[in-house]
C-alpha cells in the first residue's frame, strides 16, 4: 500500500505540479499532465512488468496447452522428466499442467479481490469525502470499523461458515475484497478532501453540475495514481489471503489454485518425502508475481510521493559523480 501521509505530504494533484515544474526547470520538454501521471520506466519497473506479464500469459494460455490437472498414472513423485518437466504428484498428476490451471485460477481470484475493493474503497472514500458532513462521517465510520476489525480471524470465520459445495473461487473472493477496503478508502478520503477544495472543483459545483459529473470529470482523474496503487496492493493481498486460506483448507472447492496446490503438497507429505518439485514451483509462482506487482507498486508510488522520486535521482546523480571522480583518478 502507498506510505502517503497526507497531513504533511503533498496530495497527488501537487505531486504531478511539482513534477511539471522539475521538468521545466530541468530544460526538459513540458510533459502532458496525462504522461506525468504515468511511472518513470526504470529498471525494476521493467522488471515487474516482464514478470507480471509473463505469469499473466502463462495462467492465460498455459491451460490450452497442457493436459488433464487430474489425470491420475502409475508413476507417484517421479521426478523432473522430459515427458514431465516438472515432475508428478503422488498420484500421478502432472505437476506443471497443475501450476498451470492453479495460476489462472489464484490470478482469477486476485482479480476479482482488486476489482471490488477498489470499488468499494472508491465508492466510500471518494463519494463520502465529497458530499461532506452527515454521510463523510457514515462512510468513515463504516471504515474506521472494518479497519479495526482483525482482517485474518474475519475471513477464517466467515469462510467456515460457508457451506464447501458454495464455496466458489468467486464466493472467496467476494470474502476477500469486504474485509480489504476499508485502508484504502481512508487513503482516497485524505486524497478526495484535499482535489474537492480547488478552484475548478468548486466552479463545477457553483455552475450546477452533478455530483457524478464533478466526481468523474474533475476529481477521478486527478486521484487515478493512488487508486491505481491500492488496486494492485489489493490484488497481492487477495493472492496472499486466498493461498492461506486454501492452506488450511478453507479455500474454494471445485476450483484450482496455487493455495490449493500447498495444500495438497503438504498432506502428501512432499517435504518429507524430498518431493521439492511439488510444493517449489507454486510457492514460486506466488513470490514472483507478488515481486512483480511490489515493484509496479512502488513505481506508482512515484509518482504519488514525489519525494520517493527525488530520492531516487539523488542516488544516480551520486553515483554518476563517483563514477567519474573514479575515471578522473585513473
Amino acid at each position: 500500500m502507498t506510505n502517503l501521509t497526507p497531513a504533511t505530504e503533498p496530495d497527488i494533484l501537487e505531486a504531478t505540479e511539482q513534477r511539471a515544474e522539475a521538468e521545466a526547470a530541468g530544460g526538459h520538454r513540458r510533459q502532458s499532465s496525462w504522461r506525468l501521471m504515468l511511472p518513470t520506466m526504470t529498471p525494476w519497473l521493467a522488471v515487474g512488468i516482464v514478470l507480471v506479464l509473463g505469469i499473466a500469459v502463462f495462467g492465460i494460455i498455459g491451460p490450452s496447452l497442457v493436459g488433464d490437472p487430474s489425470t491420475i498414472r502409475d508413476i507417484g513423485l517421479t521426478g523432473p522428466s522430459g515427458e514431465h518437466p516438472l515432475g508428478t504428484t503422488q498420484t500421478g498428476q502432472d505437476v506443471l499442467s497443475q501450476l498451470a490451471w492453479s495460476t489462472r485460477g489464484s490470478l482469477q481470484i486476485g482479480l476479482l479481490v482488486g476489482v471490488l475493493a477498489t470499488l468499494l474503497s472508491t465508492l466510500v472514500g471518494i463519494y463520502g469525502a465529497y458530499l461532506g458532513g452527515v454521510a463523510d462521517e457514515a462512510f468513515s465510520l463504516l471504515s474506521n470499523v472494518f479497519l479495526v476489525i482483525p482482517g485474518l480471524p474475519l475471513v477464517i470465520v466467515i469462510a467456515a461458515f460457508v457451506p464447501r459445495e458454495a464455496r466458489g473461487w468467486w464466493t472467496i473472493g467476494i470474502v476477500l475484497a469486504l474485509t480489504s477496503w476499508a485502508g484504502s478508502a481512508r487513503v482516497l478520503r485524505a486524497q478526495t478532501l484535499s482535489v474537492r477544495s480547488r478552484d475548478y472543483v468548486a466552479a463545477s459545483r457553483v455552475s450546477g453540475e452533478r455530483s457524478w459529473r464533478v466526481i468523474t470529470v474533475e476529481i477521478l482523474p486527478n486521484l487515478l495514481p493512488v487508486i491505481a496503487s491500492q488496486f494492485v496492493f489489493a490484488v497481492i493481498a487477495g493472492i496472499l489471503a486466498e493461498a492461506g486460506l486454501s492452506f488450511i483448507g478453507l479455500g474454494s472447492s471445485g476450483s484450482q489454485t496455487l493455495g490449493t496446490m500447498l495444500f495438497y503438497a503438504q498432506n502428501g507429505f512432499a517435504l518429507s518425502l524430498g518431493a521439492w518439485w511439488w510444493f517449489v514451483p507454486p510457492g514460486l509462482m506466488i513470490a514472483l508475481f507478488g515481486m512483480g506487482l511490489s515493484l509496479i507498486n512502488f513505481s506508482i508510488d512515484e509518482v504519488i510521493n514525489p519525494k520517493l522520486r527525488t530520492v531516487r535521482l539523488h542516488r544516480k546523480q551520486m553515483r554518476r559523480i563517483a563514477r567519474t571522480e573514479k575515471e578522473g583518478r585513473a
